[in-house]
């Protein structure tokens, strides 16, 4: 079985609504929001520029919304080392994991809407 762990963030209000529209249309269903969550932070672990989106996420205000989330003992640690790499390019930030998670979330609903368009 595989292990998981439990974290939660906050969101803004608007975020929290899309990403639940999201969810749904994608096929997921609110039972699957953790696992729609934990593709968005895979993906985005893989960008390069992944640092530069997560302090972009910093500038986010209005965090009312709570979303939890389950995620595998193997994402955690891949999360564990972006938080030491975007760390050392913005040491001063606060909140890192909570912003990766925030920045990937956005990223996923962004990119989803850029490839509607693109067609």
């Amino acid at each position: 079985m595989i292990k998981k762990i439990m974290t939660s963030i906050k969101v803004q209000k608007l975020l929290h609504y899309k990403m639940q529209q999201h969810i749904i249309r994608d096929g997921y269903g609110m039972r699957g929001k953790s696992k729609w969550i934990m593709e968005a932070i895979e993906d985005f672990l893989q960008l390069p520029d992944y640092p530069l989106l997560t302090d972009i996420a910093v500038e986010m205000e209005q965090l009312t919304e709570i979303v939890s989330i389950r995620m595998s003992d193997e994402l955690m640690s891949k999360l564990d080392h972006a938080i030491i790499k975007v760390r050392r390019q913005y040491p001063a930030m606060e909140g890192v994991k909570s912003n990766l998670i925030r920045a990937s979330i956005m990223q996923r609903l962004i990119r989803a809407t850029a490839s509607v368009t693109e067609y």
